[in-house]
């Protein structure tokens, strides 16, 4: 068969004649001499990201954040509290030692709403450009608008919608289609600005809310549309969210919500005690204060915009201001398969099985007729890439480790679906077809009948694919499996007659009844 999907295995990139011989060995990582950090100044914190590298699918070395609440006071005073400046200094003097001791190779430092505001910010990046010793960009609302729409593209498959990133000082709307952004606005209704704008009232709050809101166009292109939430405060919101419904899966990025249940869920956030607020472990205390307003606006927005989804984007502003590096090539690749593939070379034991793998899988698929949309080519694709990401944990734990790292991996441009797909797949695969715990029930849960059933059909494909090649390269392609007719037929070269062992013709048959077959072994 026709290999369609050839997995290159380069070597990870190490630097020749890097000064630090310190950090040529590091065989976990794909990158050591270029790592980028993105120091975000906003409203609420100041967070400190570093990344392996510049890629379509960067997953993060380090993050940390101090909740230094510069917005809390510049609404009323027009001025950052000395309080929050010494706070925010402070966190800036730590991330410049954390990233000389980490060897970074480049630091970007962008200041938000707080800074842009408030009358004495010009003197507070001074101090902060001291601290980090790094040049820092103040970017204006228009500009945080977009880079937010391209977190938000960085971070789905072909998102189209609208963008709203609530931070600590100003919520940016922006639209998304077809990979570009549309045009941003920014308004003063971050969680610190509008608590300080409304004397800490709710009923002054919405006022507030809805006479900013009747300034923005970008409302209108909500409708029927989905809505992008980004920002900390409306994460925090989905946590309780999830925590209430007592959802399965305790992942933010692309967790999605029909409107009409989150109409009702920010109502009873907006008329709730702090006190229940404060029993939520999930929500850090920093963040609770400003959990009924990030309700309101959201409700606002809800009434208003009448989007036809909230999906949540962990992504947002930094990982935009990596994605506009990107070269155009780079920026319309696939970020699941690119991370699968960034898995499959750091895990597997034999990177080069995977694209054999991928056609012995279409193989079966295609020959018996399957319909080719459940999962989609890129889903199949992409859990052969993970296939044998777990082969290092002991054999009675890989079924439930690797499903674990699965369902919680730094995964982007793919639904809570399609991740539940790939980590019940990798499940069953490793622990058998009639194996069973609390976390893969849990995820079944999130699975429509036809994908559950494709997931447990790959599955045992994987378990005869393994037992034949010991996830090895060279065996797969001349051991052809096929449909023909009703029977699943197997088929050995004379010299790997010896592998159609017992276990195999086991394997076999229980692959065949899910397809529906007989089966057969024969002879080239």
């Amino acid at each position: 068969m026709e290999n369609r999907s050839p997995i290159q295995v380069p070597a990870p990139s190490r630097a020749e004649g890097d000064a630090r011989p310190e950090l040529r060995h590091a065989p976990g990582r794909l990158a050591l001499s270029h790592t980028i950090a993105i120091v975000d100044i906003g409203s609420n914190s100041v967070r400190l990201v570093v990344y392996e590298m510049l890629a379509r699918a960067p997953s993060q070395v380090f993050n940390e954040k101090e909740m230094a609440g510069l917005g809390r006071q510049v609404a009323s005073t027009g001025r950052l509290a000395d309080d929050a400046i010494a706070k925010a200094i402070n966190a800036l003097v730590r991330f410049r030692i954390l990233c000389e001791a980490m060897h970074v190779g480049e630091i970007r430092v962008i200041a938000t709403a707080a800074a842009r505001y408030a009358s004495n910010g010009p003197e507070f990046i001074a101090r902060a450009e001291a601290a980090i010793g790094q040049p820092i960009e103040l970017i204006s609302g228009g500009r945080e608008a977009v880079l937010s729409g391209l977190g938000v593209i960085s971070g789905f498959d072909n998102p189209d919608g609208v963008v709203g990133d609530l931070g600590g000082g100003s919520l940016e709307l922006i639209s998304v289609k077809d990979g570009a952004v549309g045009q941003g606005a920014s308004v003063p209704l971050g969680g610190l600005a509008l608590l300080d704008r409304s004397k800490g009232s709710l009923k002054a709050a919405e006022k507030i809310v809805k006479d900013e809101l009747d300034k923005l166009p970008q409302l209108a292109a909500m409708k029927g549309r989905d809505f992008y939430a980004v920002g900390g405060t409306w994460r925090a919101l989905a946590t309780l969210h999830q925590h209430r419904a007592a959802y399965p899966l305790n992942v933010m990025h692309g967790y999605s919500v029909p409107t009409r249940d989150v109409a009702d869920f920010v109502k009873l956030v907006e008329r709730a005690d702090i006190s229940v607020l404060d029993a939520i472990d999930s929500v850090s205390s920093a963040r609770r204060p400003l959990l009924a307003y990030g309700a309101l606006v959201l409700d606002e927005l809800i009434k208003r915009g009448k989007p036809r989804e909230i999906i949540i984007s962990a992504q947002g502003v930094r990982e935009g201001l990596l994605h506009e590096q990107l070269s155009p090539e780079e920026q319309s690749a696939d970020p699941l398969m690119q991370a699968a593939r960034d898995y499959n070379l750091l895990r597997a034991r034999d990177p080069r099985h995977a694209a054999e793998l991928i056609n012995w899988t279409r193989g079966i698929l295609e020959t018996a007729g399957l319909p080719q949309d459940e999962p989609s080519g890129r889903m199949v694709e992409t859990v052969c890439l993970l296939s044998d990401i777990g082969w290092r944990a002991h054999p009675d734990y890989r079924g439930e480790q690797s499903m674990n790292v699965i369902a919680h991996a730094y995964f982007t441009g793919l639904d809570h679906v399609g991740r539940a797909f790939l980590a019940l797949t990798i499940f069953h695969r490793y622990a058998g077809m009639k194996a069973s715990s609390p976390a893969a029930a849990g995820l079944k849960t999130l699975l429509p009948p036809a994908v559950l059933t494709r997931a447990m059909l790959i599955a045992a494909i994987f378990r005869v694919a393994y037992l034949l090649s010991a996830g090895m390269s060279g065996i797969l392609p001349r051991i052809p499996a096929s449909c023909i007719d009703n029977r699943l037929l197997l088929r050995f070269p004379d010299d790997l007659a010896a592998l159609a062992s017992e276990r195999v013709e086991g394997r076999l048959k229980q692959l065949a009844k899910l397809l529906g077959r007989d089966f057969e072994i024969g002879r080239l």
